[in-house]
């Protein structure tokens, strides 16, 4: 046997107070701990850099530990046999909120936690594992125990590479992983004249040097002082801080680059995933006997189904492309995953110091890394640049039916159109097991509850469209198409075959002169990048990576029409009866890097609310008054446009009520559009 799992259920709850759920009744909850043991020399995990690498058990396995959590359905019987794999951004847990459209949590347990109770009336088991090996607690995040990987019982040192841009004046000190949650490699020296701090003002700008004796390793420390001295600060050294004293200027984009030591061996958050459910779906009890918590005499699970969004949606691809969705037997993992705002991102995950929470590759924030490489689309393709021809599917006995979405954001932050073009930029036909669909100019983080508008660092209000309502309609079409063989409707992308997928220079044409309103200059760019020639076995020797000179690849945005926003995709109610311009971009303010774009953020500007405003700022958009007249009609708009989503078989009837209701009052708070 090449793998084994044992789990230990901590903690059992009532869900919700009891509440029950429709047919389903009421659920459960379970926390505990999943134990997993591996064999590293086995072709399961061979995938896995370093694994060979990691400590082994007196039986030669390697063991690593993770949280869990399961939301079932307390009389299995009555649900509906599947399972809802919530990947977990950067260890937190969001199905709920984006499904449910309930209050957030990473300790969901009360009513509050179950929003309007969509997964739960469906019968689905929920379930979470951690997966991200360099987290560290806090918060109630998920985690995963990775095991450091030495060789020979010697220490592992290695280049690795962090970037910081500090949103506030005043921050002097930063973790080298670059955020709280983030286990940083050590230093293995703390001589700072072995490492090179620099920074420079954008992506592309000349990386000016940060003398060595102008920082150092190490964090600073505040407490009470005696004698009524006040606060007292020290500074302290860190092989795992940088500590600038001058101040780190908010904007910039500073990066170091360092001999690291102690990696820790990630790829096994993919095989953690792998066994886990493969064991609720497949497993009766565990290696010591415990039974399979999803498992109650004749029911059980049938299909399981994963979803992830952002960091996560690109691990489900990453998880693909490798090869994990067959378990250690060959068996199917996932029956169907739906990655949502991932781009054409995988992971930079089963690399030699990786790190695993970073931003992927924008304009401006962490645009330099390994997390967009070849192949980008499900589609078999061949590399124009290296001749290479693969596809992230390539295992048709186990590779799942897939749902991706993404929004505009994508397109302009992280390269989406390479998921649907070959890499000269000409449209490609999908696997008839993937649907692809645009959620044309929503934002990429769309919370179902918006107080009202904010700027943020950005020069214009983020993007308001809702979108939730397209999740709850995805999944049900995903159970369909592998639970009755019912195909959900057709991609609706931008194609370069009808003029609805633009280039930069195409998109300014068209784009209307909204007064006062700067424009970015293009989507993020997708150089090649040379990480060394050890890159496909998981090294990394070149930090920064050189650039390969000639053609980026070809990254692609959607055509718009007079108002601004976007066509050629899946377009909400808000979208169809707009109140202002939504976009996939927003630009920096000033004093936060001036003109770039703040990443993975969209914009918001309003239409003139009267055709008196429109003619005195010059605005060519019509009011929205002359457009609706009165907040009845708006209301009767949305409406519309809701119907024939549900009509199309892209929207359910029970979210047609909602979107209406979110409407009235010109859409206030979401909108705040004041007449």
């Amino acid at each position: 046997m090449n793998s084994k799992i044992d789990l230990d259920v901590r903690e059992h709850r009532a869900f919700a107070e009891g509440m029950a759920f429709d047919a389903s009744g009421p659920y459960e909850r379970l926390t505990g701990r999943a134990t997993f043991r591996v064999d590293p020399e086995a072709e399961a995990q061979g995938a896995v850099t370093d694994i060979t690498l990691a400590p082994r058990d007196a039986d030669g396995l390697v063991r690593f530990a993770a949280d869990f959590c399961i939301l079932k359905p307390v009389d299995l019987s009555r649900g509906n046999g599947r399972v809802f794999f919530d990947y977990g951004n950067r260890g937190n847990k969001r199905a709920l909120q984006y499904f449910n459209d309930a209050v957030g949590s990473n300790d969901p347990i009360a009513p509050e936690h179950a929003g309007n109770g969509f997964l739960m009336r469906r019968g689905y088991s929920i379930v979470w594992l951690g997966w991200q090996g360099d987290l560290y607690p806090g918060d109630g995040r998920m985690l995963l125990d990775a095991p450091i990987a030495t060789k020979y019982g010697r220490t592992i040192t290695g280049l690795t590479r962090s970037e910081f841009i500090a949103v506030e004046p005043g921050t002097t000190v930063f973790p080298l992983s670059s955020l709280v949650s983030t286990r940083s490699y050590p230093a293995a020296s703390l001589d700072t004249t072995k490492a090179r701090l620099t920074r420079r003002r954008y992506a592309h700008s000349e990386r000016e040097a940060i003398p060595s004796d102008a920082w150092s390793f190490a964090r600073l420390e505040r407490g009470g002082g005696v004698d009524n001295q006040g606060m007292e600060t020290a500074v302290v050294a860190s092989d795992c801080h940088v500590h600038l004293p001058a101040g780190f200027a908010p904007g910039w984009i500073y990066e170091i680059v360092y001999e690291a030591k102690d990696p820790r061996v990630l790829g096994l958050g993919h095989v953690g995933v792998r066994d886990f459910v493969s064991f609720l779906k497949y497993g009766r009890e565990t290696a010591s006997g415990h039974p399979n918590p999803l498992r109650e005499g004749d029911a059980g699970i049938e299909h399981a189904y994963a979803w992830g969004r952002s960091q996560t949606g690109r691990c489900i691809r990453d998880f693909l492309d490798y090869g994990f969705n067959a378990d250690a037997e060959s068996r199917r993992v996932f029956d169907g995953v739906m990655p949502h705002v991932s781009g054409a991102g995988k992971m930079w995950m089963n690399h030699r110091f990786a790190n695993l929470v970073l931003l992927p590759g924008q304009e401006h924030e962490n645009h330099f890394t390994p997390a967009d490489r070849f192949p980008f689309s499900y589609a078999m393709s061949t590399d124009r640049f290296t001749g290479r021809t693969d596809g992230i599917l390539k295992r048709p006995e186990t590779d799942p039916k897939v749902i991706h979405t993404d929004t505009a954001c994508e397109y302009w932050h992280r390269r989406a159109s390479l998921v649907h073009t070959d890499t000269d930029g000409n449209d490609l036909d999908q696997p008839d097991n993937v649907r692809v669909y645009l959620w044309a100019s929503s934002q990429h983080v769309s919370s179902p509850q918006v107080p009202a508008p904010a700027r943020g660092i950005a020069q214009t209000y983020f993007n308001v469209v809702s979108t939730s309502m397209f999740f709850r309609a995805n999944l049900d079409r995903l159970d369909a198409w592998v639970s009755r063989g019912e195909a959900p409707p057709p991609s609706r992308i931008p194609r370069r075959a009808d003029g609805t997928l633009a280039t930069f220079e195409e998109w300014r044409e068209d784009f209307p002169a909204i007064p006062g309103v700067a424009l970015p200059r293009g989507p993020s760019r997708l150089e090649r990048l040379d990480f060394g020639p050890d890159f496909e076995r998981g090294l990394i020797s070149h930090e920064p990576p050189e650039i390969v000179a000639g053609e980026d690849y070809p990254v692609q945005i959607p055509a718009v029409d007079e108002d601004g926003n976007e066509i050629g995709g899946l377009r909400a109610p808000m979208v169809e009866a707009p109140l202002g311009t939504y976009t996939g971009w927003s630009l920096r303010r000033r004093d936060f890097g001036h003109g770039a774009m703040v990443g993975i953020t969209g914009s918001y500007i309003p239409f003139p609310d009267t055709e008196d405003e429109r003619a005195q700022t010059g605005d060519p958009r019509p009011s929205v008054l002359s457009r609706y007249g009165t907040p009845d009609a708006y209301q009767a708009a949305i409406r519309q446009a809701a119907e024939g989503l549900v009509a199309d078989g892209l929207m359910l009837e029970e979210d047609v009520e909602r979107c209406v209701a979110a409407a009235a009052d010109w859409g206030r708070p979401r909108h705040d559009v004041r007449l």
